[in-house]
């Protein structure tokens, strides 16, 4: 299990984010369960939400180039919408060893924001559907929950309409 920050579970580089954005009363908020939310689902299970409520911080390579898109839980990127958003010539999801690289944290606990290096976000504006969102607090086991507007202010997301449409 992560090591507690401040006893949040939070991951010690996003309780040190919280702080810097000046949002501090977030670790009272994080909620710490004893197995691992990782998935969309197992997080929505655990905190008793609609899928849709969590939003998951996935990381693609524009052109070789990382870049995070904040999705609701329910839904799925469409690749090629995030090509044409950023104009790039080829978008994949990105490795294991590129999204800690770029985001100081593994699969399954990467945080909208509070990451290791600058990089460019892009957020589904179906997250704007829901009064609050559940995001990872830097660690499988931690969650926190944000207005979805004020959640991609402090992600310097931009708004798109980058989910997969259903047949």
């Amino acid at each position: 299990m992560p090591t507690d920050s401040q006893d949040t579970g939070a991951h010690p580089r996003f309780a040190e984010a919280l702080d810097t954005l000046g949002l501090t009363e977030l670790r009272t908020r994080i909620r710490r369960f004893p197995d691992a939310t990782r998935t969309a689902a197992e997080a929505a299970a655990a905190i008793g939400c609609e899928l849709s409520e969590i939003c998951k911080s996935l990381v693609f390579a524009a052109d070789g180039v990382p870049v995070v898109v904040l999705m609701d839980g329910a839904s799925r990127v469409d690749v090629e919408l995030v090509r044409r958003e950023l104009g790039a010539g080829k978008v994949t999801r990105a490795k294991a060893d590129v999204v800690r690289e770029t985001t100081g944290y593994a699969i399954g606990g990467v945080p909208p924001f509070g990451h290791r290096t600058r990089t460019r976000v892009l957020a589904d504006r179906s997250l704007l559907d829901h009064a609050v969102v559940w995001a990872a607090a830097g660690t499988p086991y931690t969650v926190f929950p944000m207005a979805p507007d004020a959640l991609i202010a402090h992600a310097g997301a931009t708004p798109v309409d980058v989910r997969e449409q259903s047949a």
